[in-house]
């Protein structure tokens, strides 16, 4: 929780760097609250016919939509892409698969033009994977 906690404090920040760990328990995190999300618009009956999704569902989403965005180009600056490369996803399947490959993908050692490595020691503790 304390990593989706940490996305959302940093809602539109797209510059610095987001470990594999961050983005990983952010997309958990976040799956578990839109299925629950869209399991009580349906249990509540507000579910809009046809869809299957209600505004409990719509309004999640869209409070979380930007810090995905956000942790998601922060993830690929961690491994030395530019943020743009989140438009890779519009090329029909190979680029959500290369997306992927670039998220599972471990950090660029050292710090690279958008900062320093996330897995460095910070506060005087190393950090795990």
């Amino acid at each position: 929780m304390k990593w989706f906690l940490k996305v959302l404090r940093q809602y539109a920040d797209f510059s610095g760097r987001a470990r594999r760990k961050e983005y990983w328990m952010y997309s958990l995190i976040n799956f578990i609250f839109v299925t629950v999300a869209s399991i009580l618009d349906n249990a509540t009956g507000m579910a809009i016919e046809g869809i299957g999704y209600g505004p409990i569902y719509i309004i999640f989403v869209l409070a979380t939509l930007i810090p995905g965005i956000a942790v998601s180009v922060r993830r690929l600056h961690d491994v030395g892409k530019s943020g743009w490369m989140l438009f890779v996803a519009l090329i029909p399947i190979i680029g959500v698969i290369w997306l992927l490959v670039l998220a599972v993908k471990d950090s660029q050692p050292g710090s690279n033009q958008y900062g320093e490595n996330p897995k460095s020691i910070e506060d005087g503790e190393l950090l795990d994977n």
